[in-house]
């Protein structure tokens, strides 16, 4: 008995280390409000001055998977499904079209054993642009790029709220652009350039 005890009790330790390590992987699941830039180019041969087309924002979920390659290093990917957005010409309504942004960044977690986990990320956004549905009176359909590639940054922290739960607060700003296109012919370019502000859980395993 006394030998088992004193089995039993070189196990524990490293038992608890064990269960106290984190995975690798990490899985958060958001609430994401996007507030675009709003810049363009003016269409002198139209009468619209710069920045007269715009984009609607939007509060949409978008889910991450996140790989820690060490404790302070890790890699995140961005998925949604495809957003759709109103488009404005001088606050007049003039078609839709639809976005898909899955953004992939490289992060550096500061205190990867706090209960406060702050980081900052950067990387590459790719927006795939379906759906474009956009006319004006008088002058006819509009089209945009298929696709737009541009830079993300981004700064967040994870709270800890038990073994393997966290609350996340995220914030990043993407460049996202595209040519305004009558027929083969560019007329614009607009300059969505979004930040993205989210909340919500993530889980380690």
């Amino acid at each position: 008995m006394p030998a088992a005890l004193l089995a039993l009790s070189t196990l524990a330790p490293a038992a608890a280390s064990a269960q106290a390590t984190e995975g690798s992987w990490m899985i958060r699941v958001r609430a994401l409000s996007l507030s675009p830039a709003n810049k363009s180019d003016a269409i002198p041969s139209l009468g619209v001055a710069a920045d007269q087309i715009t984009v609607s924002s939007k509060v949409f979920p978008d889910v991450d998977v996140s790989y820690f390659f060490t404790k302070n290093f890790a890699a995140e990917l961005v998925l949604t499904y495809p957003q759709q957005h109103d488009v404005e010409l001088g606050g007049t309504k003039i078609g839709t079209f639809k976005h898909l942004p899955p953004t992939l960044l490289a992060q550096y977690h500061f205190l990867p054993d706090g209960r406060v986990r702050p980081y900052v990320g950067a990387g590459v956004n790719l927006t795939l642009i379906s759906d474009v549905n956009i006319a004006v009176p008088g002058v006819g359909a509009l089209d945009l790029e298929d696709s737009s590639i541009g830079l993300a940054g981004q700064i967040g922290a994870d709270i800890k709220l038990a073994p393997g739960k966290y609350l996340n607060l995220d914030v990043k700003k993407v460049t996202i652009g595209s040519d305004v296109l009558l027929g083969t012919t560019k007329v614009s370019a607009v300059k969505v350039d979004p930040w993205l502000v989210s909340v919500g859980l993530g889980f380690r395993f």
